[in-house]
């Protein structure tokens, strides 16, 4: 395998899971914090939250970049080494590619819609508890998903460090006895 396609397939899988492990446990904690309630006082749990989704969304954008260019180096390191396509390494690259994108594109516009809910001055009590219990909910199901993609992108990681295996036996289909 070349060298610099090695290179690019770990280096974007070290960047995939690095992203995910330090918003999740720097990034994500720091929006709901006691610094953080000192510094919006009054208005704290409405606009931590909504800085946090404006912080997810770009999170999902760079967990998106990484697995578009993780199926792209997929498809190089086929055509270069000439080698089948490893279809579990394929297909973990893609439902992982589609977990951010349906969190990105599906989940996070629904969150945000009750977040603003649960918050809203014009929203009626029968409302905020509809927001306020679907949002748990949700947000227990995303954290749920997060952990999941977070294993995931270990296996990712694991499989793309590990030197692909090389025949050990020679092959005798040309040789004559």
């Amino acid at each position: 395998m070349n060298t610099w396609l090695r290179f690019l397939i770990i280096a974007n899988a070290a960047v995939w899971f690095g992203s995910a492990i330090f918003f999740t446990f720097a990034v994500g904690p720091a929006f709901f914090s006691p610094e953080s309630k000192e510094l919006f006082q009054g208005a704290y749990p409405y606009y931590s939250g909504a800085v946090a989704q404006l912080v997810i969304e770009r999170f999902f954008k760079c967990q998106q970049v990484c697995g578009f260019i993780a199926l792209v180096l997929l498809v190089a390191d086929k055509f270069y080494t000439n080698r089948p396509l490893d279809r579990a390494l394929g297909w973990l690259v893609a439902v992982l590619l589609g977990l951010s994108l349906a969190s990105g594109y599906w989940l996070l516009p629904y969150m945000k819609k009750l977040h603003t809910t649960k918050y809203a001055q014009m929203s009626t009590p029968a409302q905020r508890e509809f927001a306020t219990t679907r949002f748990s909910r949700w947000h227990g199901a995303s954290q749920a998903g997060n952990l999941l993609v977070m294993l995931g992108l270990l296996v990712y990681l694991r499989r793309v460090t590990t030197p692909p295996e090389t025949q050990r036996f020679l092959d005798t289909s040309g040789v004559k006895s």
